[in-house]
């Protein structure tokens, strides 16, 4: 009798999508580049088109399924694909509840697009779950929220949302962009489906464009794999290839990723240039809610200057950081959330939300820690 053993999310990670060629054993799983399979004449495989299934992102997928602990992953084209397709589960007239300081992106596919074809939507301060119930409809069926939130790391208590969502027979999604599953387990706390934009820590190197859904339940997981099939917006062989190497590291890198940005988070908190700094560790309310459901603050910090006139001139002065949108990657990345990510947000809503002029959110890499803060305080100087 072959010994059966629970094997920790390290073990699990460094194994991603090994075992997955039948055919000559190769231990990475091969990049299957193809549209087409060929058949036997009277019956498909369990391979025809690319656009269905494909070898390679069935390992990924696979891998996420497990590693997040849920009934089915759907990898994507990008973030918004993945967001996309979670909002076509919903209906022309359905309402949903979102997380008022999220990305974007997020805000756009709906304000611009999604809200023209019937579908209905409110922001809330989903920090306080009483507002969040104030808010409620009749016809609300998802609540989406992020947490931490992006950019000003706004915690949100996962269970109790789930729990309120579940009261009215509604699904609650989780962006666990921020923490992943190596940080933070939204299906475990009560969640239906986790978003990720795997661009970021899961891919890891800032050079794959991808995004994720996993599932709680079968049903919910067949739903996504039929909107997947039916709208196209899938992830590729090769960038599928490169997100599996990315989850191998995903442990060791975002754990220097985290350190890193608690040693940075801490020199700005000090620094006479720096009104405020936001991170997790620094907001002992916010940090005694996000320790009951996270098993770490993360590896990302935005600050405000006290002069927002400087912002152009200390991007510039950086030296080892660099200026760029996205984050979760290996290299320190550093945005202007109120020109750049966020610019989508009416004016007068992002000053409600603390998205200033003079807000800045860092993603720490993995460089060597003394150097970023070395860095920083020179261009703040």
């Amino acid at each position: 009798m072959i010994a059966t053993h629970r094997f920790g999310i390290d073990s699990l990670l460094a194994h991603a999508g090994t075992g997955q060629d039948p055919v000559y054993g190769s231990v990475t799983t091969p990049i299957y580049q193809t549209v087409t399979f060929q058949h036997r004449g009277d019956a498909l495989g369990t391979y025809d088109y690319s656009r269905t299934r494909n070898p390679t992102r069935s390992a990924l997928e696979e891998a996420l399924t497990r590693l997040e602990g849920g009934a089915g992953a759907r990898v994507f084209a990008s973030g918004m694909a993945a967001i996309t397709a979670l909002f076509l589960l919903l209906h022309q007239g359905d309402h949903i509840l979102l997380t008022d300081d999220l990305y974007g992106g997020t805000y756009r596919v709906l304000t611009d697009y999604l809200g023209h074809l019937g579908l209905d939507f409110d922001f809330v301060d989903t920090r306080d779950p009483q507002e969040v119930e104030r808010h409620w409809r009749g016809t609300t069926r998802m609540l989406f929220v992020e947490t931490p939130s992006n950019p000003v790391l706004r915690i949100s208590d996962i269970r109790a949302l789930a729990a309120l969502a579940h009261r009215h027979d509604a699904r609650l999604v989780v962006d666990n962009t921020f923490m992943t599953f190596y940080r933070q387990r939204p299906l475990e706390l009560g969640a239906d489906i986790v978003v990720y934009s795997a661009t970021k820590y899961l891919a890891g190197h800032n050079d794959v464009l991808a995004g994720a859904l996993v599932a709680r339940g079968p049903e919910d997981a067949e739903r996504l794999g039929e909107v997947a099939n039916g709208t196209g917006g899938v992830l590729g062989p090769l960038d599928a290839y490169l997100t599996l190497r990315g989850l191998k590291t995903l442990g060791l890198r975002l754990t220097r990723q985290e350190e890193n940005a608690r040693r940075v988070a801490r020199a700005l908190a000090d620094h006479p240039a720096v009104a405020r700094v936001y991170y997790p560790e620094l907001e002992p309310e916010a940090n005694a809610r996000h320790r009951r459901q996270a098993g770490g603050p993360g590896g990302m910090v935005s600050f405000v200057l006290r002069d927002p006139g400087r912002v152009a001139a200390v991007m510039d002065r950086l030296q080892l950081v660099l200026p760029a949108v996205s984050l979760g990657g290996t290299e320190s990345l550093i945005t202007h959330p109120y020109s750049e990510t966020h610019r989508e947000l009416p004016e007068p809503l992002r000053r409600r939300l603390g998205i200033v002029p003079g807000l800045l959110r860092l993603s720490a890499g993995v460089e060597d820690p003394d150097d970023l803060i070395w860095d920083l305080r020179q261009a703040l100087a």
